[in-house]
């Protein structure tokens, strides 16, 4: 990664979502542009920011809205789809269950899994299998969030189709045989402002300094709260840069 960015780019992806899947795509100017810019982004700086992704403006909007009304409910009501080992670590944790390198994020969350068939991974995968758990309220939490789940997946899919071209290989060298049968995970987070938890006991931010796992992060924030800060570090290992 490179230590030198001065901003985290910009990058309209219209033509790789509308072309990336046309088998006849090849040589397209604007999707070899697109796949340009990736290149560039991953390399520089690590993070970039999207448009012309395909999703809606509506759907984003009522994402964060629903996400938002059910953060609002009472702690019991909210604690009747509680993340615990028995739901396959699926589910919502409340503030102080969330620790980031020993200290307790001031956050709350849903969270939510790729379904995962019963013994497909063995003894290796079972602490992960079982159903998402959803709310009763807000009332179209479920469905809107299984909706939007599926339209990030695709999206998720066509970026990094763009990123495979970016890195002088075939288009699907993500998927089949090779790094087939993706898992993701999908976080609606909240971050409550409490005192409950002493300064020293909490992290001074919503969550602490980390590293996401997997290939790609999508975050959909609130246009008025910068919730994520990207960090220069120039003592990772060469292997994260």
């Amino acid at each position: 990664m490179g230590s030198d960015f001065k901003a985290i780019p910009l990058i309209d992806i219209g033509p790789l979502v509308e072309k990336i899947d046309d088998p006849g795509m090849v040589g397209d100017g604007d999707l070899l542009r697109v796949v340009r810019m990736l290149d560039a982004a991953c390399k520089e700086a690590g993070f970039f920011y999207v448009k012309g992704h395909g999703i809606t403006e509506s759907m984003i909007v009522e994402v964060r809205d629903v996400t938002r009304r059910f953060f609002q409910l009472p702690l019991e009501e909210k604690r009747k789809i509680r993340l615990t080992p028995h739901t396959g670590y699926r589910g919502y944790q409340s503030l102080g269950e969330n620790i980031t390198k020993g200290k307790i994020d001031m956050q709350e969350a849903i969270d939510c899994y790729a379904h995962i068939e019963p013994g497909k991974y063995g003894d290796l995968g079972k602490h992960l299998e079982g159903p998402n758990l959803w709310p009763d309220y807000p009332s179209n939490f479920n469905v809107l969030l299984e909706n939007y789940a599926s339209l990030l997946r695709d999206l998720s899919r066509k970026i990094m189709r763009g990123i495979a071209l970016a890195l002088g290989g075939p288009s699907d060298a993500f998927e089949g045989g090779t790094a087939g049968d993706p898992f993701w995970y999908l976080r609606l987070i909240g971050y409550p402002v409490s005192a409950d938890i002493p300064q020293d006991q909490r992290s001074d931010t919503g969550c602490g300094v980390h590293t996401d796992y997997g290939l790609l992060t999508l975050v959909n924030q609130d246009d008025d709260i910068c919730a994520l800060e990207p960090i220069k570090r120039n003592d990772w290992p060469d292997c994260l840069r």
